[in-house]
């Protein structure tokens, strides 16, 4: 996961390299959360069906080819491609890894599976700009040097997931694969909706901060220092995961209403940073969001994945990727339209606003109408 959020520090060298607007740095992002939308709706179970380790190879062969992609610099053409790919990787990864950790996990452990495979998620997203704002700052090759460590860490995944024991048992004669679009099964529909809101408006808040993100600091905040671009977009993860460990402590059916509105009040600290243009600010307004969209995203994916019939639970987890990405994707694109017209900080303002929006009215519905599921 760290290969997909790889290029956010060094939007603003592509932009020096190849020459293009602020919109287009959002279309190239946008087209990664194509990527993974498309990935999921078409193979969101064929790992139900396959088994989990052979999408989970494959996933990773599509993310060694995004990384040449980059290593080739060729321009545009191969910048949409290689995002592209990594959203494919990303895509089939995001269902089939999270089933198989949880699958592969003891009795004793399933909790903390849960944990892992999220903290996995989240961890990896937000690795991949610390290490690229930190190589391309301060080692040479600053376009190259971070995709070839990546090429090494897949190596090591490749290894790894080899030697995993296979979960998913082979039917004979095996059921056809087919594009499956969203499987939402009738039992999960009531938990589904609102879980995928806040998953919708957490993932927006983090498509704020891998697309657009470095033009805020560069530009408006007039902070040009990749490694702290990176650092900045690794606090937004690393607080997601630490809101994703206190999920446990808190319980699902609070931590979904708790984290929106902890969302909703890091949001406003980012509005209060582009106001005053104070980078402390943002890094507070980040931390803040991060810890909010943790609890939430973890309580939304615990209680959709609780509700999920077995034989289903891979295609279901997957739809629910579909709408967080869905909430990646199609705001920010939002966002780089906006700045062409009313310029980036007050683009950023009316995100923030929209994202609040959202994330209060989805936390105060469920203060009022928790959650009814028995696995929870």
């Amino acid at each position: 996961m760290a290969g997909t959020t790889l290029p956010t520090p060094l939007y603003g060298l592509y932009e020096e390299q190849i020459g293009f607007s602020e919109l287009m740095v959002t279309v190239v992002f946008a087209v990664y959360a194509l990527g993974v939308i498309a990935a999921l709706l078409v193979a969101g179970d064929f790992s139900d069906i396959l088994g989990r380790r052979p999408v989970l190879l494959f996933a990773l062969g599509l993310s060694f080819l995004s990384a040449v992609c980059f290593l080739s610099e060729g321009g545009l053409p191969l910048l949409f491609a290689g995002r592209l790919l990594s959203g494919f990787s990303a895509g089939l990864f995001s269902g089939a890894a999270t089933a198989a950790v949880l699958e592969l996990a003891p009795p004793e452990l399933r909790g903390r599976s849960g944990f892992a495979a999220t903290a996995a998620n989240m961890g990896g997203l937000g690795c991949g700009p610390l290490l690229s704002g930190f190589l391309a700052q301060y080692a040479p090759w600053p376009l190259k040097l971070p995709f070839l460590a990546h090429i090494a860490l897949l190596v090591a995944a490749f290894a790894v997931t080899r030697a995993l024991p296979e979960t998913v048992a082979r039917r004979d004669p095996r059921p056809p694969l087919r594009p499956q679009g969203m499987v939402v099964p009738q039992e999960t529909r009531g938990v589904f909706v609102t879980a995928g809101l806040a998953g919708f408006a957490g993932f927006a808040m983090l498509g704020l901060f891998t697309a657009v993100a470095p033009s805020f600091l560069s530009q408006t905040l007039g902070e040009d220092n990749l490694a702290v671009t990176g650092l900045v977009v690794f606090s937004v993860f690393c607080s997601s995961t630490a809101g994703q460990f206190l999920m446990t402590r808190v319980g699902v059916r609070r931590a979904l209403p708790t984290g929106c509105l902890v969302l909703t009040a890091g949001m406003a600290l980012v509005a209060v940073s582009l106001w005053v243009e104070s980078l402390p600010v943002l890094v507070v307004g980040a931390v803040v969001g991060g810890l909010g969209q943790g609890l939430g995203f973890r309580a939304a994916l615990t209680s959709v994945s609780a509700v999920a019939p077995e034989e289903h639970r891979g295609a279901t987890i997957s739809a629910f990727f579909v709408v967080a990405y869905v909430g990646i994707s199609l705001p920010v694109v939002g966002v780089g339209a906006l700045t062409l017209a009313l310029g980036l900080r007050d683009a950023g303002l009316i995100f923030a606003g929209c994202v609040m929006v959202l994330s209060a009215g989805v936390g105060v519905f469920l203060l009022r109408r928790p959650l009814r599921m028995d696995a929870a």
